[in-house]
């Protein structure tokens, strides 16, 4: 008999189910419609709490764009139910679903998707255009989300004028502005250096310190082995990954 794909953890400190989780998957599964049918990515269960620092490893093509677009509120499952901060985004309707994204989720992506002729203050501030954060707070918000990365020297400065690790600091920045509940990072260090990555890694590892809910995509293990958790996913299939 074939037991159904499971990512939840089958041991776990017993103060861990005192905290609830950020993201919960119940069964969610995403087929696209044929003919024939594709299932991207099959049925499982995953709970994320908060504060935790959990990576997601595959290769190219397992099905990790998928999921961060399930988690990310950006596509919806055709299984199953998906709970982000308890709330059952299956219940809502588009408008609502995008409302939810921008206030729960900061997105980190592997390209910058910084605006080239704006400065890294302008950057950041124009993230909170959607999310009900008044006009008057967003300077103030977005200059102390790029002081936490370290960057308020650069809050002038354009993207052509920002080394690769600071451009992706100043992505983090905008991700962190609106104060979400997690932190869903795909690649955040494929088009850096190591010394660039590193920086980047340490200031991951800084703000789940600081109580951050992060999940990091990725198909390096090096990038893997900074969770405290590591899943792996294969041909739509997600398990979690025992350490030795």
């Amino acid at each position: 008999m074939t037991s159904t794909p499971t990512a939840t953890p089958t041991t776990a400190p017993t103060t861990a189910s005192a905290v609830p989780p950020v993201i919960e998957f119940r069964q969610v599964g995403l087929t696209y419609p044929g003919p024939p049918p594709v299932a991207a990515f099959r049925p499982c269960d995953l709970t994320v709490r908060r504060g935790e620092f959990v990576t997601v490893v595959g290769p190219s093509g397992s099905g990790k764009s998928t999921f961060l677009n399930i988690v990310g509120l950006l596509d919806a499952p055709t299984s199953g139910s998906y709970l982000l901060d308890g709330i059952d985004t299956g219940a809502l309707g588009d408008g609502d679903r995008t409302a939810l994204r921008g206030r729960r989720v900061g997105f980190v992506f592997q390209s910058f998707h910084l605006l080239p002729h704006r400065s890294a203050l302008e950057n950041v501030s124009l993230a909170m255009l959607y999310n009900g954060v008044p006009r008057r707070e967003r300077p103030g918000r977005a200059r102390e989300a790029l002081d936490r990365v370290g960057l308020a020297h650069r809050v002038d400065s354009v993207p052509g004028r920002l080394s690769g690790g600071e451009r992706q600091r100043v992505a983090i920045a905008r991700a962190l502005v609106a104060r979400p509940s997690l932190l869903l990072c795909d690649e955040p260090t494929g088009n850096l250096d190591s010394a660039n990555a590193e920086t980047v890694l340490a200031l991951l590892d800084e703000l789940h310190g600081e109580g951050m809910s992060v999940v990091v995509i990725t198909h390096d293990q090096e990038v893997a082995a900074h969770g405290g958790r590591t899943v792996a996913i294969r041909d739509g299939v997600l398990r979690e990954q025992v350490r030795a």
